[in-house]
């Protein structure tokens, strides 16, 4: 079981932002940016490498709650970046699908 997975089940706390019957949004507990959340969807997808198209509905409504979110955190105006590590060399260090909503401050390219 993963640490989103529990986060999902209330086995760990989180603080939570966003929820529906999909998917959960929290603060990171490291945050890379002033505003920092991850989204999440409830269903287990280990990755991006691991999507298929029954999975299309699931993800357009993660990315329209990414946007609402961000809108929601004030990030719209000034802007936002959406990220999603898949595996290792992608960066990916919990293995449960996961879009980072970053923001706050001007972001730079290219990251790490």
């Amino acid at each position: 079981m993963t640490l989103f997975k529990k986060i999902i089940d209330r086995q760990i706390p989180a603080n939570i932002v966003y929820e529906d019957d999909l998917c959960l949004a929290f603060r990171d507990i490291s945050p890379q940016a002033p505003t920092h959340i991850l989204l999440i969807p409830k269903q287990e997808i280990r990755s991006m490498a691991d999507v298929r198209s029954g999975d299309q509905t699931l993800l357009g409504h993660m990315m329209v709650r990414a946007s609402e979110i961000a809108a929601t955190e004030g990030l719209s105006k000034d802007g936002y970046r959406l990220v999603i590590n898949t595996n290792e060399n992608g960066g990916q260090s919990v293995y449960h699908l996961h879009i980072h909503i970053l923001g706050g401050r001007a972001l730079t390219w290219p990251p790490g």
